[in-house]
């Protein structure tokens, strides 16, 4: 089983087709809401076919294919690792959150740079269980998609917190209650009873 390809030249067009790979995607956006749509497929079909034999080359041997899935392995955990560790890196390469809706409105600006249709968005606020864009306090795109949802205060859901506190209120206004009546209780009892005094002392 031979290489055709050198070793250090295989590595090296992997890591090279690697980083060209992750400038284009970075160039292209935040596009996707976490998930691809038709046309993204197609590129991503049609980007494998044509980088192939940029990072092969001639190699079509199973020892050069090894190599190659290897060092593809390698260099993305490597850079996953780096971004963990530096902020300034991850902002650089992956990009920093996106505000597209603020208080109840879709910001079309962002979303035209982001090449985003407001159809979209409301599917993807409806899939996290709001009514209306116009119930949402902010919506952040992430760097990675994902669209992230506040709902304005009046639309947000009752924690258990909040149950707890209300239980604790409820409870609060019984005991005042009842206090409230035993004190009319005592002083209609007294009152009964300095009247039948008066009246036996008369």
């Amino acid at each position: 089983m031979t290489v055709q390809t050198p070793i250090v030249e295989k590595i090296v067009r992997t890591v090279a087709v690697y980083a060209m790979i992750v400038v284009l995607f970075r160039l292209s956006g935040k596009r996707g809401l976490a998930g691809v749509n038709t046309f993204d497929v197609v590129v991503i079909f049609l980007l494998s076919n044509v980088v192939q034999n940029a990072v092969i080359g001639p190699d079509n041997s199973f020892l050069g294919g090894a190599i190659g899935a290897l060092t593809l392995v390698v260099v993305n955990a490597a850079l996953t690792r780096w971004l963990a560790r530096d902020p300034r890196a991850a902002r650089l390469l992956e990009g920093t959150p996106t505000v597209i809706v603020a208080k109840g409105k879709l910001k079309h600006r962002a979303l035209r740079r982001l090449a985003l249709r407001p159809s979209e968005i409301e599917q993807v606020v409806r899939l996290q269980n709001g009514d209306a864009i116009s119930d949402i306090a902010e919506g952040r795109l992430e760097p990675d998609g994902h669209l992230v949802l506040s709902l304005k205060t009046d639309q947000q859901t009752a924690t258990h917190g909040d149950i707890e506190a209300l239980r604790t209120r409820l409870a609060s206004i019984e005991n005042l209650l009842q206090t409230l009546t035993d004190g009319l209780t005592d002083r209609r009892t007294h009152g009964r009873t300095d009247g039948r005094t008066d009246g036996t002392g008369s």
